[in-house]
């Protein structure tokens, strides 16, 4: 694979859906979108920053926006793998798309490299406004690709590739980690030590559970604040983030009450409530409303799109209805069908984006829509889901 100079944004200038204002096809970041501005911002509101997660698919372009419009205060992309994205321009624009609406958004990082992600933060840098390492993937093909988990193992490389993308991106560019615990807590103190030790990381998330837990099982809380009270007494205090369960407005304020957290990041939550931090115990409409105006608008492949309709449609839609959905091939299938069972309003009319209740075409309940004769396990089959550390 012939390798490309990674300070050449020309090809990244693909990526960009809108910069009509700015004839380069680069807007400036807005600096109020640094994480630490942030972090700083939602302290004096007393409250935790509210992070989209790094999902695999699905925190992209269109899902980003859609979050953003109900309040999210920062969001992840999928993890990109930096050693693809600096030798391959099919990697870039496939896996990097954004706009100059994007923001705040961090972009993470799959790496084990120290020279590969400096120069992919680098090239990154003007479309975004930070980067994270992801030390926190639990799939067993990243695990052997030595990213993810497999760092740590290996805290000396990850302090080596947060230094490295200083020095190429300067002080002032934001750079996280992502990490998961170890079965001793002392292992993840002295993980931390050595990678936070020289000051260069702006802040830290904490998944609370270790690399072979289920997503089932109930994250360690108590482990997050260890390491909260490690960072903030020994670490210089930067920020530090608690992901795992936050899959309520009451949950996240139970966790920050245990961990004493600066913020909270979400992933299966947010798929299918992506309204939930706006005080929206359900899926409002205008949320299906609005995903599938912006997968329009900021292409995604087809069934990524179906995907999220299922997800926020998921506590609506029985069995039959379900199984129909996936059956819809196209997105003109899927509109059509859509029209048929909701009354789906596109952008530009009165009311778009902005309805609560589910509007069925019929006021009793259909056959085959959700009810008390609902298979719960069927749902859970019907509904994938990966997330990406």
């Amino acid at each position: 694979m012939t390798e490309e100079t990674p300070t050449q944004i020309e090809p990244l200038r693909q990526v960009m859906t809108c910069c009509d204002t700015h004839p380069d096809g680069i807007a400036p970041r807005n600096p109020e979108h640094h994480p630490v501005r942030l972090f700083a911002k939602a302290a004096a509101e007393g409250r935790p920053l509210r992070i989209l997660a790094p999902m695999v698919r699905y925190s992209k372009l269109p899902f980003r926006a859609l979050v953003r419009s109900y309040g999210l205060d920062l969001c992840y992309t999928p993890m990109l793998l930096a050693k693809e994205f600096i030798r391959s321009q099919p990697a870039r624009l496939s896996d990097f798309t954004t706009s100059c609406l994007d923001g705040p958004t961090v972009v993470q990082w799959g790496t084990s490299s120290p020279v590969d992600v400096a120069r992919a933060s680098e090239m990154v840098k003007p479309f975004c406004d930070g980067v994270s390492i992801n030390c926190g993937c639990p799939q067993t093909w990243a695990i052997h690709e030595g990213i993810g988990c497999a760092l740590m193992q290996q805290p000396e490389l990850v302090r080596d590739m947060v230094k490295a993308i200083k020095e190429r991106c300067g002080q002032g560019f934001s750079v996280g980690v992502k990490i998961r615990i170890h079965l001793d807590i002392e292992e993840t103190k002295r993980w931390v030590r050595t990678v936070l030790g020289e000051g260069n990381v702006d802040y830290i998330t904490v998944h609370g559970r270790r690399r072979t837990q289920r997503s089932s099982e109930v994250p360690n809380f108590e482990a997050i604040r260890v390491i909260r009270d490690l960072v903030k007494e020994e670490l210089g205090g930067i920020p530090v983030v608690a992901n795992g369960d936050v899959e309520s407005l009451e949950a996240e304020e139970r966790i920050v009450k245990v961990t004493k957290a600066d913020g909270v990041m979400t992933a299966r939550a947010l798929l299918t409530n992506p309204a939930l931090f706006a005080g929206y115990k359900k899926t409002p409409w205008g949320a299906v409303e609005r995903i599938v105006s912006y997968c329009l608008k900021m292409p995604i492949p087809y069934p990524l799109a179906k995907y999220h309709v299922g997800e926020m449609l998921s506590e609506v839609l029985g069995r039959k209805e379900r199984k129909a959905l996936q059956e819809q091939r196209c997105w003109a299938d899927l509109l059509d069908w859509l029209d048929e069972k909701f009354v789906l309003l596109r952008e530009g009319e009165e009311g778009w984006g902005e309805g609560v209740d589910i509007p069925r075409r019929v006021t009793e309940n259909p056959e085959g829509a959700a009810g008390e004769d609902d298979d719960e396990e069927d749902a859970k089959k019907d509904n994938g889901y990966e997330a990406g550390g």
